[in-house]
């Protein structure tokens, strides 16, 4: 497993595996990643056997960025890392690819805040991705209807403080 930065050459495949993880992740356009790529906090891509096999695309509160569910944090957390999309290509999904990346992403991320943040669609439902998400330490603090009511996510966030900062 290779995990690297993206180049605008892997922009077409990326896009492709953007339309697998539908309607979990919102659809984009090419303007629109790579408008999200130049503004990132973090984008990295994971390549098994020189195959895309997934990808995770966050970004700080500084970024330009009008999502609802990105919004809503900026609201509310003065320094945060938000994890906009991750999607794993369906063959490689349940293999380890999400948490390798998750903990890559931990740790650049708690080089700059304190929390990192998502949210995950409860309706329509995504179990899979709840699950993950509150094995790996995410906690529910809150929950918004978006794209005029027709979803229900559940906004999550994750303690990045070292643990002796914590029981000081």
């Amino acid at each position: 497993m290779k995990i690297e930065r993206p180049t605008a050459a892997d922009h077409p495949e990326i896009l492709g595996l953007n339309e697998s993880g539908l309607p979990h992740v919102n659809r984009i356009s090419a303007d629109d990643l790579a408008d999200f790529a130049a503004q990132s906090h973090y984008f990295k891509i994971a390549r098994e056997g020189g195959r895309l096999a997934a990808f995770l695309l966050a970004f700080s509160e500084r970024a330009v960025y009008d999502s609802p569910n990105f919004l809503w944090f900026r609201d509310r957390y003065p320094r945060f890392v938000y994890i906009d999309r991750i999607v794993v290509a369906p063959p490689q999904r349940r293999s380890g690819i999400g948490r390798l990346l998750y903990a890559d992403l931990e740790r650049v991320a708690s080089a700059h805040a304190p929390d990192l943040t998502c949210e995950v669609n409860l309706d329509p439902p995504n179990p899979g991705s709840l699950a993950f998400h509150e094995r790996s330490g995410f906690c529910e603090v809150g929950r918004q209807h978006t794209d005029g009511g027709e979803k229900l996510v559940c906004l999550m966030s994750k303690d990045l403080s070292p643990q002796e900062a914590i029981n000081r």
